[in-house]
């Protein structure tokens, strides 16, 4: 028996080492930054999500839960979760498919975002559970927690504020707008923001004015900027740059949203 327990610490101790790791901060300053793998759960099922944060700074701060495009989690969720951290905020990049779940081609993205987008019930769970993992962190300020998404991500926090998820805003990259509960709005009891490509053809324009119809209506402390000559996916440089595919990188609109995103935390914290 003895044996037994030694070999599973040691497993233990195995996992936690390989789970976390400090890394030097991309603009050279002194920090210390340090990423882990995160596991929560929802219900039965195990998400693997990435958490960051900057550990020499020893008092509670505020939380951003980081959604990823229709892939799954990956490496660009992980990349703005560490941009997110070096500006002092404890990030999280949630995990919504599940563990071990990730699309590795454009079809199975699509039927994974499909699956979720076709159950809200379902999506706004997932999303939930991410969110209350983010505010049981240790060093979260569970009364400043903010939310984000890319694409999938962005139509996820979104639902997450219709669900009337307790938190200060959400933000949403290119993220689809419709919902089949456009009365849920009234639920909403935080600040939005969607950041919109003004050429996206993958939101048709009966999206983008339904959705500024359900924030009136809802009566929701809203903003929406649309960025000209931007289409869908323009914060990622792995869309490419070919507009015409209607996925495509735009290093403007990039850096802009970016700095609105900024802005609106500032607001918010």
């Amino acid at each position: 028996m003895k044996k037994k327990i030694v070999i599973l610490a040691a497993l233990s101790a195995a996992y936690i080492i390989a789970s976390s790791a400090a890394y030097a901060t991309t603009d050279g300053r002194d920090k210390a930054m340090r990423a882990e793998v995160f596991e929560y759960r929802d219900g039965d099922v195990v998400c693997e999500g990435y958490v960051v944060y900057d550990e020499t700074i020893k008092e509670k701060r505020p939380g951003v839960l980081v959604v990823h495009e229709w892939t799954g989690l990956g490496e660009y969720e992980k990349r703005r979760a560490k941009e997110i951290a070096e500006m002092g905020y404890v990030a999280l990049a949630a995990d919504i498919y599940g563990k071990g779940v990730r699309a590795h081609t454009p079809e199975e993205a699509s039927s994974l975002a499909t699956r979720f987008r076709s159950d809200r019930a379902t999506l706004r769970s997932r999303a939930n559970a991410a969110l209350e993992a983010l505010k049981s962190h240790p060093l979260v300020d569970p009364g400043r927690v903010a939310a984000i998404g890319y694409c999938f991500g962005g139509g996820t926090v979104l639902e997450l504020a219709r669900s009337g998820a307790e938190l200060a805003g959400v933000v949403s990259f290119h993220g689809n707008l419709d919902t089949p509960n456009p009365e849920d709005a009234k639920n909403i009891n935080c600040k939005v923001l969607a950041l919109h490509g003004a050429d996206d053809p993958l939101v048709p324009q009966e999206h983008v004015l339904a959705f500024q119809d359900e924030m009136r209506s809802g009566s929701v402390d809203w903003q929406m900027i649309l960025y000209g000559g931007a289409v869908h996916s323009f914060t990622n440089p792995a869309s490419g740059n070919d507009p015409s595919k209607g996925v495509a990188y735009n290093e403007r609109a990039d850096r802009r949203s970016w700095e609105a995103m900024k802005s609106f935390f500032a607001e918010l914290f």
